[in-house]
């Protein structure tokens, strides 16, 4: 089904990614996707796709998480993130076998060494394939972190979607995604 998906998603879009592209090569300088070390399935590194949002920050793997009225944040970048079209690469990774469709979302190596230092059953999130959207997002933990206690909610919502993954449940969490994506809550 996240082939399927993928796919229709890359054809449906493929103006959209051009338009993007275009948009990012003109208003800024640097390289218009960004890259990132991300951690997956059974705690496989992968490098994550995203449109660049940001200034070009010297390393992708040590920059803090992004805030409410980032400085760092670029015109288009930040009408990118309201609109969460900054994450539509991502069908690449899905295609590549790093990512499914829904799933938790995956953080940043850096983020992982240290909310798993600080959170117990931090590591239960690797035990599927990160998504696109998942079970924390719909719940409306996405965002900002900050307090610790913010990442630890998106942990449990994390564990309660890997001990209850259905093929049912992840249809009922891409048809709460639309409405959000629609709604631009906590997208920044």
């Amino acid at each position: 089904m996240d082939i399927l998906l993928a796919l229709s998603a890359a054809v449906a879009s493929s103006w959209l990614f051009i338009a993007i592209a275009i948009a990012i090569a003109v208003t800024t300088r640097g390289p218009i996707l960004f890259r990132q070390r991300r951690t997956g399935l059974n705690g496989r590194v992968f490098t994550i796709y995203k449109f660049r949002t940001m200034t070009v920050a010297e390393d992708g793997d040590i920059v803090p998480h992004a805030t409410r009225n980032d400085p760092r944040l670029t015109r288009i970048g930040a009408v990118l993130r309201r609109t969460s079209l900054d994450e539509l690469p991502q069908v690449i990774n899905i295609l590549r076998g790093d990512m499914s469709v829904v799933g938790p979302r995956p953080h940043a190596v850096a983020h992982d060494r240290h909310y798993g230092a600080l959170i117990p059953r931090y590591g239960d999130r690797f035990r599927v394939r990160p998504g696109l959207t998942g079970l924390a997002q719909v719940q409306g933990l996405r965002g900002e972190i900050k307090r610790l206690e913010c990442m630890a909610r998106r942990i449990d919502a994390d564990t309660e979607y890997n001990a209850s993954w259905s093929l049912l449940g992840d249809l009922a969490i891409m048809a709460r995604t639309v409405p959000l994506l629609l709604e631009q809550v906590n997208a920044h």
